[in-house]
């Protein structure tokens, strides 16, 4: 039984009194991911900012309309963002750097992109994983000289325009404590410089914007505060304390939510939270925070608000109503009746929107899911149930589709479970260490210092799109789409020959994405029509649905690589995706622990992996950008998530002879912090994000970290339209010498190249090559 989103006639009358429920926030690309295209018509001058404004009101409108259809007593305003909701904060603030040139007043799109993607002149600001998501934001920074001033009203706006609409919604903010701990300290401030020493210099914009919304008739207001989730030292829990004891009085008048979401609160933030002044509810996940549940039963205060989020925003299993209600009304008790909100557990940005555009996912997979649209009906469904007014059908519904996927006996297989199992006792390293395997494969492989290469991924043209649309479609006949992959192919590689890149790639034109496309092969794995999830700005994917137990029935990759390394007689590397990228990119099933699906999929990509050497593939990249990104948010969980994650990827390669070099990548996280598993993961070589994060990752290796593979940090930034020059990066290449010993540094971009335009990674590529080739020339003639 799909759940319907829209509500019918005969329900209105119901409606009229609204439960007691809450949607944290909305996907907001839209259904046909309309914001996606009029963000980049926008971007490529084809439409103006009134066209992009539009676009973005009538989604806006659309999801308002809809929950107050649905229900929903608590709707969200200011979750919309046209690019993330930390950059709308930056902008509110005012805290624009310099380099932008912002003089002041109401801060347009044309600085709020240059920030987000950088311009011909300036680099973006650096871009980051939000929290344990593939979510991304766009970091501020900050230091002792911004001057905060109130420079952009879209919180003020956009819940007017709500309530025009007559709509009534809960508009929210980022708390000004963790929008403070998410940032950065702009270069050259001293190391002792404490970002919340800026507390006092932003609270009075914030104070500006709340009577601002109190003026315009807002009776709620969420404020997110998602760091209490962290391991945070008592002075930042003191922060907390202190910021809102100066806001109390702005606050007063208003219902004050503050929101906290992806994983348990810890006792000491449980505590601060529970004791600020001014704040009426607080909300808590209750799917990634199930310890949370005790300390509310230990101690919630009286008269205030719970907001339970107990329908999962993070995924697409659709909810168990019999386990929710028993849970609420346990927590109905220990709050009191009718300060119990039923909410979601955090924002559904992250889970696809609406089931019911998927008219050709299996029906019986189908019935197991529940997307955006279905969850608010959840959420409402679950209120209804709390207050007396349950809906049987649709609890017996649910409870058959649970038990439907229980018994499936397409979930489980039972010679995947016995390999997986099989695999305790082994650490599954190779047999040599790397300075030797390293010894062998530059005998193979005759590179010169500083090796250059690319991380795997072409643009992806309009024409090259049409083709793989139109053969999924069945409109173009395998021989003709094979025939139009290989032209493809030939480009990109008698261009990389002719820039004289040193290891090519093959461009990956099959691919739409790096992780659909390997779940679409493997089993165990759903797909659907229109699952889109945003990542970033317009970048949006369609992550996959690991339903039951993972295998390979062939081959994945191996055809195309070998076509393209006969092309050449330079190295091509293969190019996999990790099973902990797969892992962390995929809606996975939550019937059994993540570690286990993981393994399951490291020993697909095993097979793979050996497969590709014995076609002559000598360089294997097997990426995994989402290691870090799935680091549990708690250091207490740290280590067993890295001992089961860095052995996956262990286990794919573990095979290979020595003369065969295993590439991973990493970007767009943190990583300085795990640089000891990086080392432990045992690859050949490593490229790495590093130019958009200020270049922090060489910082460990300053402070005396030994690395002794293969590493290529990156040289320019590839989610920017910006071209850097020659100079810009023998410069960045310098800096890395003076930490990294030359025979291991490899020349590369931060991220593949499919959002690029040719026109834009030609010349980067050019200078990136000339760049390299300069170093060389000047090291050769040092000695």
């Amino acid at each position: 039984m799909i759940i319907r989103f829209r509500s019918s006639p005969s329900d209105k009358i119901k409606r009229k009194s609204k439960m007691a429920s809450h949607i944290v926030g909305y996907p907001r690309m839209g259904p046909k991911r309309e914001l996606k295209f009029a963000l980049e018509s926008f971007w490529d001058g084809k439409s103006t900012a009134e066209d992009l404004q539009k676009v973005s009101a009538d989604i806006r409108s659309g999801i308002w309309k809809q929950m107050s259809e649905a229900g929903t007593k608590y709707i969200p305003s200011n979750t919309f963002a046209h690019y993330d909701q930390v950059l709308d904060t930056t902008a509110m603030l005012g805290a624009v750097p310099p380099r932008y040139g912002y003089t002041g007043g109401e801060i347009g799109l044309d600085v709020y992109f240059s920030m987000a993607r950088g311009n011909a002149s300036v680099p973006a600001m650096e871009m980051t994983k939000w929290f344990d998501t593939n979510y991304h934001y766009i970091v501020p920074e900050l230091g002792p000289e911004v001057n905060f001033s109130y420079a952009s009203h879209k919180a003020v706006n956009e819940y007017k325009e709500a309530k025009a609409l007559g709509v009534d919604t809960v508009p929210v903010l980022v708390g000004p404590v963790s929008y403070l701990l998410l940032s950065k300290a702009v270069k050259g401030v001293e190391k002792s410089f404490d970002l919340l020493s800026l507390l006092p210099k932003i609270l009075p914009v914030y104070k500006e914007v709340i009577t601002e919304l109190k003026a315009a008739g807002a009776t709620w207001i969420q404020i997110d505060e998602p760091v209490l989730v962290m391991d945070l030292e008592g002075h930042k829990l003191q922060a907390f304390t202190g910021a809102y004891a100066e806001l109390e009085s702005t606050l007063s008048g208003l219902n004050v939510l503050v929101e906290t979401y992806f994983a348990d609160i810890p006792a000491e933030a449980y505590k601060t939270l529970t004791s600020l002044k001014g704040v009426t509810a607080f909300g808590f996940d209750l799917v990634r925070g199930t310890k949370t549940l005790d300390l509310v039963k230990a101690g919630f205060p009286e008269g205030k608000y719970l907001f339970a989020g107990v329908v999962d925003g993070r995924n697409i299993w659709a909810n168990d109503f019999a386990a929710s209600l028993s849970t609420l009304e346990a927590l109905e008790g220990v709050v009191g009746k009718g300060k119990l909100v039923v909410s979601t557990s955090c924002s559904l940005l992250h889970t696809a929107v609406d089931l019911v555009n998927e008219t050709k996912l299996d029906d019986e997979i189908k019935s197991w899911m529940a997307f955006a649209a279905q969850k608010v009906v959840e959420v409402n469904a679950l209120a209804k149930a709390l207050a007396g007014q349950k809906d049987e059908a649709l609890f017996s519904a649910n409870a058959a589709a649970l038990a439907s996927r229980r018994s499936s006996p397409r979930v489980t297989n039972e010679g995947v479970q016995k390999a997986a199992a099989a695999l305790e006792g082994s650490d599954h390293r190779r047999a040599t260490n790397v300075s030797a395997r390293l010894d062998a494969q530059q005998k193979k492989l005759n590179l010169p210092i500083l090796p250059t290469t690319t991380i795997g991924s072409f643009p992806q043209t309009v024409e090259l799109r049409r083709v793989r649309r139109e053969y999924k479609a069945k409109k173009v006949s395998e021989e003709d789409y094979v025939k139009a992959m290989k032209e493809e192919i030939k480009k990109v590689v008698d261009l990389q020959e002719e820039l004289d890149i040193d290891v090519l790639v093959h461009g990956e034109p099959e691919r739409n994405d790096m992780v659909e496309y390997f779940g679409e092969q493997l089993s165990g794995f759903a797909f659907t029509a229109n699952g889109w999830v945003q990542s970033y700005g317009s970048r949006c994917v369609k992550p996959p649905v690991i339903y039951g137990d993972v295998s390979r029935p062939k081959a994945m990759t191996v055809f195309w690589s070998a076509m393209a390394q006969s092309m050449t007689s330079r190295p091509m590397k293969g190019m996999l995706t990790g099973p902990v990228t797969i892992l962390n990119w995929s809606f996975v099933r939550n019937d059994q622990p993540r570690h286990e699906t993981c393994y399951q999929i490291a020993l697909a990509i095993k097979d793979e992996v050996e497969d590709l050497e014995k076609g002559g593939i000598g360089v294997i990249q097997i990426d995994e950008a989402a290691l870090r990104e799935g680091l549990p948010l708690r250091k207490s969980e740290h280590a067993f998530y890295l001992d089961w994650a860095v052995h996956s990827f262990r286990i794919t390669n573990c095979g290979v002879q020595d003369t065969t070099q295993i590439h991973t990548h990493m970007c767009y996280s943190h990583f300085n912090d795990i640089i000891h598993s990086i080392i432990d993961m045992d690859a050949d070589v490593i490229t790495i994000e590093n130019s958009r994060s200020d270049e922090k990752l060489l910082s460990v290796f300053r402070e005396g970290v030994k690395y002794g593979a293969g590493i290529g940090p990156g040289v320019y930034d590839i989610h920017s339209p910006r071209i850097p020059s020659s100079e810009e990066i023998a410069d960045r290449v310098n800096k890395m010498l003076a930490v990294l010993e030359q025979n291991i540094l490899w020349v590369n971009p931060d991220c593949g190249l499919k959002t690029r335009k040719y026109t834009e990674v030609k010349p980067a590529l050019k200078n990136m090559v000339d760049a390299a080739k300069l170093i060389r020339s000047q090291l050769a003639s040092a000695k």
